[in-house]
């Protein structure tokens, strides 16, 4: 029984820890960089719609009252000119000079809206940058045919995401009910004196009604806002964690398979030793420890002014240096603490530094005098 739970245990840590694992990990640059690029996103257009309205609310406090006055003149020309227009053209308005009279009105009107539309249309461009940063992107506009299928629509509906688009709609609706409630109860007495005062007043009061109603509803929708924004970035975070196994995926998609790269380096390093090897003949000697190091010097006045380091290695690789040695008649010459330091301090293809001129000097005059000898 008991072997039968743990075989149950380990089985149960294999499946978390595979590719259907619990999200445990934090989501990597990469994947935050890739989700950025789809246009996935931390952004609330809550928050941008509140900012919104406190912005234009708070400019139409500013200059309510001048677009107010604008909007009579513009109401007494529409009315007045009319009739006159009429008169004008011999109750013969032509349709060309209706179409003329409307462009000049809705001129009109756009240049009373104007400051309005720029200041939301400024708000939320900065908002979104203060949210998001700039990085625009097409791609969240592209059809997704996934969207379509019935599944993944009834799952949607019984999301947490939708679950959480209720409650906000309904705190939305509590919101502008209650403020608006609110606002009315304040000045009830004063719409209902709306028939006994001239159209100026009646429109000045109806304009300051609505926009103490909308300051109100703004400023509260803020906190709604605020609270949107906040869990747009936790779900998101939670959207983008990531398992274990997709860690170690995206590492070797990005870095390369470990074990393809430690097979690569082995390669090289077998291409190098063959490359190195192939020096051996043409070396004028191989200084030796003599069985751990093997260092095999070159000399040609042609090549560079100092002895370079055409092979060296150690153990196994030092005896294949004595070994192709031997068998091309390069001198091997025992010295132990010169071996060692060169095998040590000096790269392969460089040159020996000035501090080993003399002792190197002293084997290549022994080298030199022994072919001598030899005939060689």
């Amino acid at each position: 029984m008991k072997d039968e739970l743990l075989r149950l245990k380990l089985n149960l840590q294999f499946f978390g820890d595979g590719e259907g694992g619990e999200k445990t990990e934090e989501p990597t640059h990469k994947k935050l960089t890739d989700a950025r690029k789809e246009g996935q996103v931390a952004k609330s257009q809550e928050l941008n719609h509140a900012i919104n309205l406190v912005m234009v609310f708070l400019l139409l406090r500013i200059i309510g009252f001048y677009m107010g006055t604008r909007f009579m003149e513009m109401f007494t020309w529409v009315y007045e000119g009319i009739p006159s227009q009429i008169v004008q053209t011999g109750g013969n308005l032509s349709v060309r000079d209706f179409c003329n009279y409307i462009n000049r009105c809705a001129l009109q009107l756009l240049l009373i809206l104007l400051p309005v539309l720029l200041t939301g249309f400024t708000v939320s461009v900065i908002v979104n940058l203060l949210q998001v940063k700039w990085a625009p992107t097409a791609k969240p506009l592209a059809p997704k045919f996934s969207k379509l299928s019935p599944l993944s629509g009834v799952k949607r509906l019984f999301s947490m995401e939708k679950l959480f688009e209720l409650l906000k709609s309904v705190v939305k609706i509590f919101v502008i009910g209650y403020m608006a409630y609110i606002t009315l109860r304040d000045k009830i007495g004063m719409i209902l004196l709306l028939e006994n005062i001239s159209l100026k007043e009646g429109v000045g009061l109806v304009l300051q009604t609505v926009l103490d109603m909308g300051f109100r509803i703004a400023i509260l929708y803020i906190v709604v806002g605020v609270a949107d924004y906040a869990y747009r970035r936790w779900k998101f975070h939670k959207d983008m964690m990531m398992t274990k196994q997709e860690v170690k995926d995206e590492y070797k998609n990005s870095e390369g398979d470990p074990q393809i790269k430690g097979k690569i380096r082995q390669k090289m390093r077998e291409v190098s030793q063959r490359r190195m090897m192939q020096s051996v003949p043409q070396a004028d000697v191989v200084i030796t420890n003599p069985t751990h190091f093997a260092v095999a010097l070159r000399y040609d006045l042609t090549i560079a002014t100092a002895p370079i380091v055409v092979a060296k290695g150690a153990d196994l690789l030092a005896q294949k240096i004595k070994d192709i040695a031997r068998e091309n008649e390069v001198e091997i010459v025992e010295n132990k603490p010169l071996a060692r330091m060169i095998y040590h301090n000096v790269e392969l293809g460089s040159m020996i530094p000035p501090e080993l001129y003399q002792a190197v000097a002293e084997v290549l005059a022994f080298v030199y005098n022994i072919k001598e000898q030899k005939g060689r």
